[in-house]
């Protein structure tokens, strides 16, 4: 099991009783039902890792239940305010995708972190980027090292994601504070095009599939 530090950029790997003591004995249930009605007053890091110890004790609906209405608690907030960005279950969805590549389940994991910065104008930025290329080093990785195989639809998908990171990028940073000269390429449009790049090298093409999946000759 892990969580997230929303002050730290790391991860935590801890044994999976303390997801059930998260949900149990800690502060993140009882804070969550008292704002259930003002869930967007909360930090997003406290619903996600409420959202990870309910899935990882095999608790999934309730973990759907908040992220439901966390959706519609900010459905409400860009009715009122449509220029106002949301980022709250963006960061949920974000925690879980992440939680899913950890545990290698790479194509649900990702397909959930691409689906998280929807609509990219919106969503994507200098964090929220910052989590999301995490799981695609750790893909492009194992598909290098063979220990992982993307069906072509998959496959499609994350190419896809990549070229609208690429064009919805080209302003932003991947570094926080003022660009130094040396980092005028630390943008999110640079680095999706480096992914792109290091998954199309890696992973194997449509043939040598193929071919791996032909019985050996006698």
């Amino acid at each position: 099991f892990f969580f997230f530090s929303s002050r730290r950029r790391h991860t935590r790997f801890l044994p999976v009783s303390w997801a059930r003591r998260c949900v149990q004995e800690t502060d993140y249930e009882p804070i969550v039902t008292k704002n259930a009605e003002n869930l967007l007053q909360l930090p997003a890091i406290v619903i996600a890792n409420l959202c990870v110890s309910y899935i990882m004790t095999s608790q999934n609906e309730e973990a759907e239940e908040w992220m439901r209405k966390l959706e519609r608690e900010e459905e409400k907030e860009s009715y009122k305010d449509p220029d106002k960005p949301q980022y709250h279950l963006c960061i949920v969805n974000l925690v879980i995708g992440t939680l899913y590549c950890s545990k290698n389940n790479y194509e649900f994991g990702i397909q959930r972190v691409m689906k998280s910065l929807e609509p990219y104008n919106k969503k994507l930025g200098t964090d929220t980027w910052y989590y999301a290329k995490r799981c695609f080093l750790n893909l492009i990785e194992m598909v290098a090292k063979q220990m992982c195989v993307l069906q072509d639809q998959v496959m499609n998908e994350i190419l896809t994601f990549l070229d609208a990171a690429d064009q919805y990028g080209k302003n932003i940073t991947t570094v926080l504070g003022p660009i130094e000269t040396s980092a005028e390429n630390k943008t999110v449009s640079n680095e999706a095009r480096l992914l792109k790049s290091c998954l199309l090298y890696t992973s194997p093409s449509p043939r040598d599939r193929q071919k791996s999946r032909m019985p050996s000759s006698a």
